[in-house]
């Protein structure tokens, strides 16, 4: 599979630069509840989404009961996309969040462009499949902690549930302020916290017991579930999550809750 070249490939020292960071952190890191050596994480990672890259999109709608949709239609809201802009989604998997800011930027016709940047070649391929002929997404295979761009080539910058998947969160969101234009915004949209009480222990109940069971149900894959239930209680709550986008250099930032603290939107200023 080819993907299509950015004109602004990054050509510098990032992977120097990134090393010299990595060199200053731990060799671990988690994968679920499993600690790991970093460099087993995205194998691994990838390993998951390639498994499920062909219900990917069917088992958000069961898992949510739709809900997904809602939430990202809120980050969108506070996002509000402009025609003309150059947006990067990284971990981008099918293209949901890609289609969504091309419809705000004015559809398919519109000035504006949006690079899909994912782990998985799977999840590429499926995102290809369903935008056949889009000349105005573009679709990049690679890992998030060494993005292979120009410095400041990008006004917009977003995640949407795969922060927790990266190996170090910290590199990547390094990488993100990298990329932004001065001015140019930062948005994570993942799963966060209960701030609920009540909804809490309905919540993991939910979680531990049905998501399991609902993978190997509908995508044939119990274990890529569990891992995403248990990534989640690893990913640093949000007020951590909003002190890290400050260590990386942004300014600026806040957080929203949705769904009482299920998901929470997170967003921060290149400036």
């Amino acid at each position: 599979m080819r993907y299509w070249q950015p004109a602004f490939l990054f050509t510098g020292g990032v992977k120097g630069y990134l090393s010299n960071m990595a060199k200053e952190n731990d060799d671990t890191t988690h994968f679920g509840y499993r600690d790991i050596k970093v460099e087993e994480k995205a194998p691994l990672v990838q390993g998951v989404f390639e498994s499920v890259a062909s219900r990917y999109d069917i088992m958000n709608d069961l898992m949510s009961m739709g809900a997904h949709r809602l939430w990202k239609d809120a980050l969108m809201d506070w996002m509000r996309p402009r025609a003309g802009e150059v947006c990067l989604d990284v971990a981008g998997g099918t293209g949901d969040i890609a289609e969504r800011i091309r419809q705000r930027q004015g559809g398919s016709q519109a000035p504006g462009r949006v690079l899909v940047f994912d782990l998985t070649d799977g999840m590429l391929q499926a995102g290809q499949t369903r935008f056949e002929g889009r000349e105005d997404l573009q679709w990049i295979c690679g890992n998030a902690e060494a993005l292979p761009f120009e410095d400041r080539s990008f006004d917009a910058y977003t995640i949407s549930f795969g922060l927790r998947n990266v190996s170090r969160p910290e590199l990547a969101l390094a990488e993100a302020r990298r990329v932004l234009r001065p001015g140019g915004r930062f948005f994570c949209l993942e799963f966060s916290r209960v701030v609920l009480p009540a909804l809490k222990d309905l919540y993991d109940q939910y979680s531990f017991n049905l998501l399991p069971e609902l993978g190997r149900l509908v995508a044939g894959d119990r274990e890529s579930y569990q891992y995403l239930v248990e990534s989640i209680r690893r990913f640093p709550p949000q007020e951590q999550l909003e002190g890290m986008m400050r260590d990386a250099g942004f300014a600026q930032v806040s957080h929203r809750n949705m769904s009482g603290g299920i998901v929470a939107i997170h967003n921060g200023w290149r400036v």
